[in-house]
């Protein structure tokens, strides 16, 4: 068994407490860095934790107070109790209530959302209590819908478009539990979710956090995933947004992020990781951390406010938040160009 990398361990927290949604449900919060510093909320994604996120927070928690929660059922927060709990309406909740709690009046966040956390403030996309405390947005390896139809975990030989369905849906809902890590479900997993040069340390890293995930809240939030349709949500984010694709990801294919930048109101960039499977987070943490510092400091810039024919052209301050470049360590991302691809 690999050793898991230094930078796949988080720090210890600055604070830690427990957010109640609107149903009562109970979120674990964690918050690193220091108190005051711009705002990164981080949202992971299906069958993950705040552990997921620890790459990124290792290179964002000096310059910003980064907050992250255990989606419901998944890390220390707890599972719901009937099926009614699972649902995109709940996950939009929970990151409503997460915002109100950890996002001080007149300041905003940048969010970040990885995969299911993607499709998370997608689907908060219109809330105004959201809306109002967002300086920016992040998705990461994520959709709004179609997710089974664009799946690429199965080979291309399995040509047949109903049975690819069919199998995918299969392999989706899942009920069997995962049981320990070994050889086996590393390959595995790294066969679905992670690009072929991911080196084994981070493999292992990803293994601990998913294989940790109950079967049944799994199962659950699979079901969601299934029926997923948050378009009405990403058509409402209003805030700058950027995405991150990965070219490998069988999970949520580039085809995806293609969509969501075609459908935004404020575009910010597209950038493709080349060779990066499904957990770009883990894989490539630099460059992520890297886009999400561009976006902070681009959502720090003052807003150039549309002069009248009586007004001289002014700026106008908006006060979100202020991040520091990106370090020699760590080079920016380049985002690439808008472009709609057949």
């Amino acid at each position: 068994m690999s050793r898991i990398p230094a930078d796949c361990v988080l720090p210890d927290p600055a604070a830690v407490r427990t957010v109640r949604s609107a149903d009562g449900a109970e979120l674990n919060v964690e918050e690193y860095g220091p108190d005051g510093a711009p705002l990164v909320v981080l949202a992971h994604g299906w069958t993950c934790s705040t552990a997921f996120w620890a790459p990124v927070v290792n290179r964002l928690a000096a310059d910003f107070r980064v907050v992250a929660y255990d989606q419901r059922g998944h890390g220390r927060s707890p599972a719901p109790a009937g099926a009614d709990g699972y649902a995109t309406a709940k996950l939009a909740e929970d990151l409503e209530a997460v915002l109100t709690a950890t996002v001080p009046d007149g300041r905003r966040a940048v969010l970040v959302g990885h995969s299911m956390g993607g499709m998370t403030i997608m689907a908060a996309g219109g809330r105004p209590a959201v809306a109002g405390r967002t300086a920016a947005n992040v998705l990461v390896n994520t959709g709004p819908g179609e997710l089974i139809a664009e799946l690429t975990v199965l080979p291309p030989a399995v040509r047949a478009r109903g049975l690819r369905r069919f199998l995918h849906r299969q392999i989706l809902r899942s009920r069997l539990p995962l049981g320990p890590v070994t050889g086996l479900t590393r390959a595995a997993l790294k066969y679905a979710t992670m690009g072929p040069a991911t080196p084994a340390d981070r493999v292992e890293a990803c293994a601990q956090v998913v294989h940790a995930c109950p079967a049944q809240v799994r199962f659950r939030w699979s079901v969601v995933l299934d029926t997923l349709d948050v378009h009405d949500g990403l058509a409402r984010l209003a805030a700058p947004t950027a995405v991150i694709a990965g070219s490998h990801d069988k999970l949520t294919p580039p085809v995806h992020a293609r969509r969501i930048a075609a459908a935004l109101a404020d575009p910010r960039g597209l950038l493709e990781l080349p060779g990066a499977g499904h957990m770009s987070p883990v894989e490539r943490p630099a460059e992520v951390a890297a886009e999400i510092r561009r976006v902070a400091a681009l959502a720090a810039e003052p807003a150039v406010a549309e002069p009248s024919a009586a007004e001289e052209p002014q700026s106008v301050a908006v006060p979100l938040v202020a991040a520091e470049s990106p370090t020699a360590a760590e080079p920016r991302a380049v985002a690439a160009p808008l472009e709609e691809t057949a």
